[in-house]
């Protein structure tokens, strides 16, 4: 949910800021109804909030995800939102 939230913020699927904000209220709703390790709650809700703002603020809210979840994620889901950071800090 996250990551698709992440994704709309830019490229084809891109939403606007109001439909981001939206969307954003709605994810912190469905966040607060799952059991999550403590360690990655914060990042969650944090990057929830980003993907309101600038495609360089969800970047870093990612990459901090990232390093707080990424024990809890297979290889594949690591390497997917590894490129969604690179290619919303433009660098993919």
């Amino acid at each position: 949910m996250t990551a698709r939230l992440a994704g709309s913020v830019r490229g084809a699927n891109a939403l606007s800021a109001q439909e981001r904000t939206t969307r954003a209220a709605a994810a912190k709703v469905w966040l607060a109804s799952l059991a999550l390790p403590a360690s990655t709650r914060v990042p969650f809700a944090r990057c929830i909030e980003a993907t309101t703002g600038s495609t360089h603020q969800v970047a870093a809210a990612l990459r901090t995800l990232l390093a707080a979840a990424s024990a809890h994620l297979d290889g594949a889901g690591v390497a997917e939102l590894e490129r969604l950071t690179r290619q919303l800090s433009g660098s993919a």
